[in-house]
Protein backbone atom coordinates (compact mmCIF):
# COMPACT_ATOMS: atom_id res chain seq x y z
CA UNK A 1 0.00 0.00 0.00
CA UNK A 2 2.79 2.40 0.94
CA UNK A 3 4.48 1.68 -2.40
CA UNK A 4 1.25 2.48 -4.21
CA UNK A 5 0.89 5.78 -2.30
CA UNK A 6 4.50 6.66 -3.09
CA UNK A 7 3.96 5.90 -6.80
CA UNK A 8 0.82 8.03 -6.86
CA UNK A 9 2.58 10.91 -5.12
CA UNK A 10 5.46 10.67 -7.55
CA UNK A 11 2.98 10.78 -10.43
CA UNK A 12 1.39 13.92 -8.94
CA UNK A 13 4.81 15.54 -8.74
CA UNK A 14 5.79 14.62 -12.30
CA UNK A 15 2.50 15.84 -13.74
CA UNK A 16 2.71 19.04 -11.68
CA UNK A 17 6.22 19.79 -12.86
CA UNK A 18 5.31 19.00 -16.45
CA UNK A 19 2.56 21.55 -16.21
CA UNK A 20 5.15 24.18 -15.26
CA UNK A 21 4.07 24.28 -11.66
CA UNK A 22 0.45 25.02 -12.42
CA UNK A 23 -2.42 24.62 -10.01
CA UNK A 24 -2.84 21.14 -8.55
CA UNK A 25 -5.31 18.85 -10.25
CA UNK A 26 -6.89 18.18 -6.92
CA UNK A 27 -7.77 21.23 -4.89
CA UNK A 28 -6.27 20.03 -1.66
CA UNK A 29 -6.53 23.60 -0.51
CA UNK A 30 -8.70 26.56 -1.08
CA UNK A 31 -5.56 28.53 -0.95
CA UNK A 32 -3.51 27.31 -3.83
CA UNK A 33 -3.95 30.54 -5.66
CA UNK A 34 -0.39 31.56 -5.17
CA UNK A 35 -1.00 35.13 -6.07
CA UNK A 36 -3.76 35.39 -3.51
CA UNK A 37 -1.41 35.78 -0.67
CA UNK A 38 -3.15 38.94 0.33
CA UNK A 39 -6.33 37.04 1.12
CA UNK A 40 -4.48 35.57 3.97
CA UNK A 41 -3.39 38.86 5.34
CA UNK A 42 -6.73 39.32 6.98
CA UNK A 43 -5.25 37.03 9.50
CA UNK A 44 -2.27 39.23 9.87
CA UNK A 45 -4.41 41.81 11.53
CA UNK A 46 -3.90 39.54 14.44
CA UNK A 47 -0.19 39.79 14.38
CA UNK A 48 -0.40 42.81 16.30
CA UNK A 49 -2.54 41.21 18.54
CA UNK A 50 0.92 40.95 19.71
CA UNK A 51 2.13 44.22 20.69
CA UNK A 52 2.80 41.90 23.40
CA UNK A 53 5.04 39.82 21.48
CA UNK A 54 7.68 41.87 22.95
CA UNK A 55 8.01 38.57 24.70
CA UNK A 56 7.84 36.26 21.75
CA UNK A 57 8.97 38.50 19.03
CA UNK A 58 11.48 39.44 21.48
CA UNK A 59 13.18 36.43 20.17
CA UNK A 60 16.41 37.99 19.46
CA UNK A 61 17.15 34.85 17.83
CA UNK A 62 17.30 37.18 15.01
CA UNK A 63 20.67 38.48 15.79
CA UNK A 64 21.36 36.27 12.80
CA UNK A 65 18.93 37.98 10.49
CA UNK A 66 18.27 41.20 8.71
CA UNK A 67 15.04 41.15 6.78
CA UNK A 68 15.63 44.65 5.46
CA UNK A 69 17.96 43.26 2.83
CA UNK A 70 16.97 41.04 -0.07
CA UNK A 71 18.64 37.72 0.76
CA UNK A 72 16.40 35.85 -1.69
CA UNK A 73 18.16 37.51 -4.59
CA UNK A 74 21.18 35.26 -4.06
CA UNK A 75 19.24 32.07 -3.36
CA UNK A 76 18.31 29.15 -5.61
CA UNK A 77 15.00 28.81 -3.77
CA UNK A 78 12.50 31.61 -3.97
CA UNK A 79 9.06 30.31 -2.98
CA UNK A 80 7.78 29.50 0.51
CA UNK A 81 4.73 27.34 1.27
CA UNK A 82 3.16 26.65 4.64
CA UNK A 83 1.19 23.43 5.11
CA UNK A 84 -1.33 23.77 7.92
CA UNK A 85 -1.69 21.34 10.76
CA UNK A 86 -5.17 20.62 12.12
CA UNK A 87 -6.71 24.08 11.96
CA UNK A 88 -6.34 27.01 9.61
CA UNK A 89 -4.17 30.09 9.19
CA UNK A 90 -6.71 32.06 11.23
CA UNK A 91 -6.90 29.63 14.17
CA UNK A 92 -5.67 32.35 16.55
CA UNK A 93 -2.97 29.93 17.68
CA UNK A 94 0.11 28.17 16.28
CA UNK A 95 -0.94 27.83 12.62
CA UNK A 96 -1.76 31.52 12.47
CA UNK A 97 1.37 32.64 14.32
CA UNK A 98 3.62 30.57 12.04
CA UNK A 99 1.80 31.85 8.95
CA UNK A 100 2.29 35.42 10.15
CA UNK A 101 6.03 34.70 10.30
CA UNK A 102 5.95 33.48 6.68
CA UNK A 103 4.01 36.57 5.60
CA UNK A 104 6.28 38.94 7.52
CA UNK A 105 9.48 37.58 6.00
CA UNK A 106 8.17 37.11 2.47
CA UNK A 107 6.48 40.52 2.26
CA UNK A 108 9.64 42.22 3.49
CA UNK A 109 11.85 40.39 1.00
CA UNK A 110 9.71 40.05 -2.12
CA UNK A 111 9.44 36.27 -1.82
CA UNK A 112 6.41 34.46 -3.24
CA UNK A 113 4.43 32.59 -0.61
CA UNK A 114 1.28 30.55 -0.17
CA UNK A 115 -0.37 28.05 2.13
CA UNK A 116 -1.94 24.65 1.62
CA UNK A 117 -4.55 23.06 3.84
CA UNK A 118 -4.75 19.24 3.84
CA UNK A 119 -8.16 17.82 3.04
CA UNK A 120 -8.22 15.78 6.25
CA UNK A 121 -6.26 15.02 9.39
CA UNK A 122 -4.04 12.22 8.10
CA UNK A 123 -0.40 11.68 7.20
CA UNK A 124 -1.37 10.84 3.62
CA UNK A 125 -3.32 14.10 3.25
CA UNK A 126 -0.43 16.11 4.65
CA UNK A 127 1.99 14.38 2.27
CA UNK A 128 -0.31 15.10 -0.68
CA UNK A 129 -0.33 18.80 0.26
CA UNK A 130 3.48 18.79 0.45
CA UNK A 131 3.64 17.05 -2.92
CA UNK A 132 1.25 19.57 -4.45
CA UNK A 133 3.21 22.52 -3.08
CA UNK A 134 6.48 21.16 -4.51
CA UNK A 135 4.79 20.44 -7.85
CA UNK A 136 3.66 24.08 -7.83
CA UNK A 137 7.28 25.15 -7.53
CA UNK A 138 7.53 25.82 -3.80
CA UNK A 139 10.91 24.77 -2.56
CA UNK A 140 10.78 25.89 1.07
CA UNK A 141 8.11 24.05 3.05
CA UNK A 142 7.10 25.28 6.51
CA UNK A 143 5.14 22.85 8.68
CA UNK A 144 3.70 23.90 12.07
CA UNK A 145 2.61 21.28 14.57
CA UNK A 146 3.65 17.96 16.05
CA UNK A 147 1.47 15.99 13.60
CA UNK A 148 4.04 16.67 10.88
CA UNK A 149 6.53 14.53 12.77
CA UNK A 150 5.03 11.39 11.28
CA UNK A 151 5.04 12.91 7.78
CA UNK A 152 8.47 14.49 7.77
CA UNK A 153 10.55 11.35 7.29
CA UNK A 154 8.67 10.29 4.18
CA UNK A 155 8.64 13.84 2.80
CA UNK A 156 12.43 14.02 3.17
CA UNK A 157 12.87 10.66 1.43
CA UNK A 158 10.70 11.71 -1.51
CA UNK A 159 11.68 15.36 -1.92
CA UNK A 160 14.86 15.94 0.09
CA UNK A 161 16.64 17.01 -3.10
CA UNK A 162 13.86 19.37 -4.15
CA UNK A 163 12.95 21.37 -1.03
CA UNK A 164 13.97 22.61 2.39
CA UNK A 165 11.74 21.57 5.29
CA UNK A 166 11.19 23.73 8.38
CA UNK A 167 9.15 21.97 11.07
CA UNK A 168 7.90 24.20 13.89
CA UNK A 169 6.82 22.53 17.15
CA UNK A 170 8.12 19.14 16.01
CA UNK A 171 10.40 17.31 18.44
CA UNK A 172 12.31 14.05 18.59
CA UNK A 173 9.36 12.22 20.11
CA UNK A 174 7.15 13.24 17.20
CA UNK A 175 9.47 11.95 14.46
CA UNK A 176 8.91 8.23 14.99
CA UNK A 177 12.59 7.44 14.64
CA UNK A 178 13.19 9.67 11.61
CA UNK A 179 16.23 11.93 11.66
CA UNK A 180 16.22 15.46 10.17
CA UNK A 181 18.23 15.53 6.95
CA UNK A 182 20.68 18.11 5.63
CA UNK A 183 17.86 20.29 4.26
CA UNK A 184 15.56 19.87 7.27
CA UNK A 185 15.38 21.56 10.65
CA UNK A 186 12.96 21.21 13.57
CA UNK A 187 12.12 23.59 16.41
CA UNK A 188 10.57 23.01 19.81
CA UNK A 189 9.99 25.42 22.68
CA UNK A 190 10.27 25.34 26.46
CA UNK A 191 6.51 25.52 27.01
CA UNK A 192 7.05 24.52 30.64
CA UNK A 193 8.73 27.89 31.24
CA UNK A 194 5.83 29.83 29.72
CA UNK A 195 3.38 27.73 31.74
CA UNK A 196 5.39 28.34 34.90
CA UNK A 197 5.30 32.11 34.38
CA UNK A 198 1.53 32.01 33.87
CA UNK A 199 0.89 29.87 36.96
CA UNK A 200 3.20 31.97 39.10
CA UNK A 201 1.64 35.23 37.93
CA UNK A 202 -2.02 34.31 38.43
CA UNK A 203 -1.41 33.03 41.97
CA UNK A 204 0.61 36.14 42.82
CA UNK A 205 -2.32 38.14 41.44
CA UNK A 206 -4.67 36.58 43.99
CA UNK A 207 -6.25 33.62 42.18
CA UNK A 208 -6.44 30.46 44.29
CA UNK A 209 -9.01 28.35 42.40
CA UNK A 210 -7.36 27.42 39.11
CA UNK A 211 -8.10 25.18 36.16
CA UNK A 212 -6.10 23.72 33.30
CA UNK A 213 -7.90 22.73 30.10
CA UNK A 214 -5.51 21.05 27.68
CA UNK A 215 -6.32 20.15 24.10
CA UNK A 216 -4.71 16.76 23.46
CA UNK A 217 -2.18 15.25 25.90
CA UNK A 218 0.83 15.64 23.62
CA UNK A 219 4.22 16.71 25.03
CA UNK A 220 3.92 20.42 24.18
CA UNK A 221 0.52 20.71 25.87
CA UNK A 222 1.68 18.65 28.84
CA UNK A 223 4.74 20.86 29.27
CA UNK A 224 2.50 23.93 29.39
CA UNK A 225 0.25 22.28 31.97
CA UNK A 226 2.96 20.86 34.19
CA UNK A 227 4.80 24.17 34.08
CA UNK A 228 1.57 25.92 35.11
CA UNK A 229 1.36 23.63 38.15
CA UNK A 230 5.00 24.26 39.09
CA UNK A 231 4.65 28.05 38.82
CA UNK A 232 1.43 28.11 40.84
CA UNK A 233 3.05 25.94 43.52
CA UNK A 234 6.11 28.21 43.77
CA UNK A 235 3.98 31.34 44.14
CA UNK A 236 1.68 29.69 46.69
CA UNK A 237 4.66 28.66 48.79
CA UNK A 238 6.05 32.19 48.69
CA UNK A 239 2.68 33.57 49.81
CA UNK A 240 2.11 30.89 52.44
CA UNK A 241 -1.25 29.88 50.97
CA UNK A 242 -2.85 26.81 49.41
CA UNK A 243 -4.23 26.62 45.88
CA UNK A 244 -6.70 24.21 44.27
CA UNK A 245 -6.44 23.26 40.59
CA UNK A 246 -8.71 21.20 38.37
CA UNK A 247 -6.87 19.56 35.46
CA UNK A 248 -8.26 17.95 32.29
CA UNK A 249 -7.74 17.35 28.56
CA UNK A 250 -10.50 17.87 26.03
CA UNK A 251 -8.97 15.43 23.48
CA UNK A 252 -9.45 18.03 20.77
CA UNK A 253 -7.98 21.34 19.67
CA UNK A 254 -11.41 22.85 19.04
CA UNK A 255 -14.23 24.26 21.13
CA UNK A 256 -16.91 21.68 21.82
CA UNK A 257 -20.34 21.83 23.54
CA UNK A 258 -19.42 19.03 25.96
CA UNK A 259 -16.21 20.82 26.96
CA UNK A 260 -18.09 24.09 27.36
CA UNK A 261 -20.53 22.35 29.68
CA UNK A 262 -17.63 20.96 31.73
CA UNK A 263 -16.09 24.43 32.01
CA UNK A 264 -19.45 25.87 33.06
CA UNK A 265 -19.47 23.34 35.89
CA UNK A 266 -15.97 24.38 36.93
CA UNK A 267 -16.72 28.09 37.01
CA UNK A 268 -20.07 27.56 38.69
CA UNK A 269 -18.38 25.56 41.45
CA UNK A 270 -15.81 28.27 42.17
CA UNK A 271 -12.98 28.01 39.63
CA UNK A 272 -11.73 31.54 39.07
CA UNK A 273 -9.39 31.19 36.10
CA UNK A 274 -8.65 28.49 33.51
CA UNK A 275 -5.52 28.09 31.40
CA UNK A 276 -7.06 27.07 28.04
CA UNK A 277 -4.22 25.35 26.23
CA UNK A 278 -4.83 23.91 22.79
CA UNK A 279 -5.74 25.87 19.68
CA UNK A 280 -9.42 26.74 19.41
CA UNK A 281 -10.35 24.97 22.64
CA UNK A 282 -10.11 28.37 24.31
CA UNK A 283 -13.59 29.04 22.87
CA UNK A 284 -15.16 26.62 25.33
CA UNK A 285 -13.36 28.17 28.29
CA UNK A 286 -14.25 31.72 27.28
CA UNK A 287 -17.90 30.91 26.59
CA UNK A 288 -18.22 29.40 30.04
CA UNK A 289 -16.12 32.02 31.83
CA UNK A 290 -18.18 35.03 30.84
CA UNK A 291 -21.33 33.42 32.25
CA UNK A 292 -19.79 33.32 35.74
CA UNK A 293 -17.42 36.31 35.74
CA UNK A 294 -14.50 33.91 35.34
CA UNK A 295 -11.15 34.56 33.71
CA UNK A 296 -8.91 32.79 31.17
CA UNK A 297 -5.21 32.39 30.37
CA UNK A 298 -4.56 32.18 26.62
CA UNK A 299 -1.86 30.18 24.86
CA UNK A 300 0.79 30.29 22.11
CA UNK A 301 0.08 33.90 21.11
CA UNK A 302 -1.27 36.93 22.93
CA UNK A 303 -5.01 36.18 22.86
CA UNK A 304 -6.08 39.32 24.70
CA UNK A 305 -7.40 40.80 21.46
CA UNK A 306 -9.96 37.98 21.18
CA UNK A 307 -11.73 39.27 24.27
CA UNK A 308 -11.69 42.77 22.82
CA UNK A 309 -12.93 41.88 19.35
CA UNK A 310 -15.79 39.60 20.31
CA UNK A 311 -19.09 40.62 21.86
CA UNK A 312 -18.22 39.53 25.39
CA UNK A 313 -19.48 41.53 28.37
CA UNK A 314 -15.82 41.98 29.41
CA UNK A 315 -12.41 40.77 28.32
CA UNK A 316 -11.79 37.47 30.15
CA UNK A 317 -8.10 37.14 29.15
CA UNK A 318 -5.79 38.00 32.04
CA UNK A 319 -2.63 36.95 30.16
CA UNK A 320 -1.32 34.38 27.67
CA UNK A 321 1.51 31.84 27.88
CA UNK A 322 3.31 32.48 24.61
CA UNK A 323 6.08 31.03 22.50
CA UNK A 324 7.94 32.69 19.62
CA UNK A 325 6.36 30.90 16.69
CA UNK A 326 6.26 33.95 14.45
CA UNK A 327 9.68 35.32 15.28
CA UNK A 328 11.33 31.90 15.00
CA UNK A 329 9.81 31.42 11.56
CA UNK A 330 11.10 34.82 10.44
CA UNK A 331 14.56 34.09 11.83
CA UNK A 332 15.05 30.71 10.18
CA UNK A 333 13.71 31.90 6.81
CA UNK A 334 16.03 34.88 6.97
CA UNK A 335 19.00 32.66 7.70
CA UNK A 336 18.03 30.19 4.98
CA UNK A 337 17.69 32.86 2.30
CA UNK A 338 20.92 34.55 3.34
CA UNK A 339 22.90 31.33 3.13
CA UNK A 340 23.15 30.58 6.85
CA UNK A 341 20.98 27.47 7.05
CA UNK A 342 23.91 25.28 8.10
CA UNK A 343 23.47 26.43 11.71
CA UNK A 344 20.11 24.59 11.76
CA UNK A 345 20.61 21.80 9.22
CA UNK A 346 19.77 18.33 10.47
CA UNK A 347 19.03 19.60 13.98
CA UNK A 348 16.18 19.65 16.48
CA UNK A 349 16.50 23.04 18.13
CA UNK A 350 14.92 23.49 21.58
CA UNK A 351 14.34 27.17 22.29
CA UNK A 352 14.11 28.31 25.91
CA UNK A 353 14.76 31.46 27.91
CA UNK A 354 18.42 30.47 28.13
CA UNK A 355 18.70 31.03 24.36
CA UNK A 356 16.57 34.18 24.18
CA UNK A 357 13.09 35.51 24.85
CA UNK A 358 11.44 32.59 23.09
CA UNK A 359 8.68 32.13 25.68
CA UNK A 360 6.90 34.43 28.10
CA UNK A 361 3.84 36.50 28.91
CA UNK A 362 2.71 39.61 27.01
CA UNK A 363 4.02 42.76 28.65
CA UNK A 364 2.27 45.50 26.67
CA UNK A 365 0.01 47.61 28.85
CA UNK A 366 -2.99 46.78 26.67
CA UNK A 367 -2.55 43.06 27.38
CA UNK A 368 -1.55 43.22 31.03
CA UNK A 369 -4.71 42.01 32.74
CA UNK A 370 -3.32 41.54 36.25
CA UNK A 371 -4.75 43.43 39.21
CA UNK A 372 -1.77 43.44 41.59
CA UNK A 373 1.01 41.42 39.96
CA UNK A 374 3.55 43.90 38.61
CA UNK A 375 5.86 44.00 35.62
CA UNK A 376 8.82 44.25 38.00
CA UNK A 377 7.74 41.02 39.71
CA UNK A 378 7.37 39.37 36.32
CA UNK A 379 10.81 40.46 35.14
CA UNK A 380 12.36 39.25 38.39
CA UNK A 381 11.05 35.69 38.03
CA UNK A 382 11.82 35.74 34.29
CA UNK A 383 15.47 36.57 34.99
CA UNK A 384 15.69 33.80 37.57
CA UNK A 385 14.59 31.27 34.96
CA UNK A 386 17.01 32.72 32.39
CA UNK A 387 19.92 32.52 34.80
CA UNK A 388 19.12 28.99 35.94
CA UNK A 389 18.31 30.01 39.51
CA UNK A 390 14.82 28.62 38.89
CA UNK A 391 14.78 25.33 36.97
CA UNK A 392 11.42 24.32 35.53
CA UNK A 393 11.12 20.60 34.89
CA UNK A 394 10.13 19.55 31.37
CA UNK A 395 9.47 15.95 32.42
CA UNK A 396 6.02 14.88 31.24
CA UNK A 397 6.21 11.29 32.43
CA UNK A 398 4.34 12.12 35.63
CA UNK A 399 2.41 14.99 37.22
CA UNK A 400 4.76 17.33 39.14
CA UNK A 401 4.92 16.93 42.88
CA UNK A 402 3.53 19.92 44.74
CA UNK A 403 3.62 21.38 48.23
CA UNK A 404 0.97 24.08 48.18
CA UNK A 405 -1.21 23.14 45.19
CA UNK A 406 -3.80 20.35 45.26
CA UNK A 407 -4.39 19.08 41.72
CA UNK A 408 -7.61 17.25 40.89
CA UNK A 409 -7.30 15.34 37.64
CA UNK A 410 -10.66 15.10 35.87
CA UNK A 411 -11.44 12.82 32.93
Amino acid sequence: MKKLIALLLALVLVLGLAACAGKPATDTTDTTNTTDTTDTTDTTDTTDTTDTTDTTDTTDTTDTTDTTEDPAAEADYTKVALITDVGTIDDESFNQATWQGVVEFCEANGVEYNYYQPTEDSNDARLVSITTAIADGYDVIVMPGYLFGATLGEAQNLYGDKAYFIAIDVGEGDLGGAVPGAKTTCFTFAEEQAGYLAGYAVVKDGYTKLGFLGGIAVPAVQRYGYGFIQGADAAAQELGITVDMKYTYGNTFSADPAITAKMEGWYQSGTEIVFACGGGIYGSAVEAAVQYEGMVVGVDVDQHYIGESESYPYNPFVTSAMKGLQSTTVAVLSDLFSGNFSKYAGQINNLSLAEGDYVGLPTAESSWGFKTFTLDEYNAVLEKIKSGEIVVSNDVSAMPETTAVTVEEIQ
